[in-house]
Parts: structure tokens; C-alpha cells; sequence
């Protein structure tokens, strides 16, 4: 992948409980340098299942706007590794996430998934958790 060419993605999903309230964010970087960012309240399900669905989000996205080279940072370790075929896919309700995840990746010519360290993925996190806030505020 070209540097200059690559969009960057940042994706994190986030449960208030295992199950509980959850949102995804995904923070968009493209390489001319403009910013977009989505957050969105999903309901009520597992951190696992808001960090796939911000991925199937995230990917959709770059797929309908005919991206070509992407990078996706995630701070889940489980969906990096799954993704990357060095974990196998053993929950019923991932599999299926995994399933629509994959189908999305094929669409992309050039597509890197990352785990980077909680740390590192804050504004990510910061929109998946305001998806929450924003559903129980308005």
C-alpha cells in the first residue's frame, strides 16, 4: 500500500454491561487529510458483537465510496486476529458478523486490519461511547 494513497480507519465499539447499551465509532482519515467521523447507538449487545458491527460499519462505508487502499486500527485484539485468520471464530452471533465482515474486506483491492493499543484508539472510542450518550440524551 502507498502511503499518500491509503485511507486510515479507526474503528471502536463500546457496551455499557456484557450485554449491555452499545455504539460504534469509526474515524475516517483519508490520505488528502479530510476527517469524517461516525458514531452510532446500536442497542443493547456484547463489546465483541459493537466492535465487529463498528468494523462492518467501517468497512460498508469505504466500500460504497470506492476506497481502494485501507488501513483499519482496532483496539480489538479478538477482531484483528479473527479477521487475520489467526483466530478461529468460535461464537455463533461473531460468526455471522465475521461472515458479513469478510464478504465487505473481499470488496476492497487493498485492505490491512491492525490491533493497536487501547491507548491508541481514543477518538474512536470517545465516538462509540457519545453514540451511547447521545441515544439516552435527545
Amino acid at each position: 500500500m502507498s502511503q499518500e494513497k491509503t485511507t486510515e480507519v479507526y474503528i471502536d465499539g463500546a457496551s455499557r454491561g456484557n450485554p449491555g447499551e452499545s455504539g460504534i465509532g469509526v474515524l475516517v482519515i483519508r490520505s488528502d487529510g479530510t476527517r469524517e467521523e461516525i458514531r452510532e447507538y446500536i442497542g443493547r449487545g456484547t463489546n465483541n458483537e459493537a466492535e465487529y458491527k463498528a468494523l462492518i460499519k467501517a468497512l460498508g462505508h469505504l466500500v460504497a465510496e470506492g476506497s481502494t487502499e485501507v488501513k483499519i486500527h482496532t483496539d480489538s485484539q479478538l477482531v484483528a486476529s479473527q479477521m487475520n485468520g489467526l483466530w478461529k471464530v468460535k461464537d455463533s452471533k461473531l460468526r455471522i458478523l465475521h461472515s458479513e465482515a469478510k464478504k465487505l474486506a473481499s470488496s476492497l483491492p487493498a485492505l490491512e486490519i491492525e490491533y493497536i493499543p487501547r491507548e491508541n484508539n481514543a477518538e474512536a472510542d470517545s465516538l462509540a461511547n457519545e453514540a451511547i450518550d447521545r441515544y439516552f440524551n435527545d
